[in-house]
């Protein structure tokens, strides 16, 4: 996912960043387990400051867009009612496997869509 920064916007750079990754999140680019980038790399990236991003990441957290897990990272919550909740962590633990076991998204989807004919 890329994100950009307006330099001249009136809107803070902190929220800017939190509201392209809480509209990702809302339109689907982004799903429930993805791993978002370090806030170090992020800041790198964009050409802000560390606690810019740290800031972003923590109001996302607080809204519960994301979640930390200490060392490991910041990745994607699950959203929606508790059914969905756990459909989209089913489907991210799927997806990381079959990516660990070299399947494409075709062979992926494929499975899937045999899985939901049965």
């Amino acid at each position: 996912m890329k994100y950009s920064i307006g330099a001249g916007s009136a809107t803070p750079p902190y929220e800017q960043l939190r509201v392209q990754v809480r509209d990702a999140v809302a339109a689907g680019a982004l799903a429930a387990g993805a791993k978002l980038p370090t806030v170090r790399a992020l800041a790198e990236e964009l050409g802000l400051a560390v606690n810019t991003v740290a800031r972003a990441y923590r109001e996302l957290e607080n809204d519960g867009v994301v979640e930390t897990r200490g060392r490991a990272g910041t990745f994607i919550a699950p959203q929606g009612d508790p059914g969905q909740r756990q459909a989209q962590v089913a489907a991210r633990e799927f997806v990381d496997r079959a990516r660990r076991l070299g399947l494409d998204n075709e062979a992926s989807l494929a499975l899937v869509r045999a899985a939901l004919n049965t």
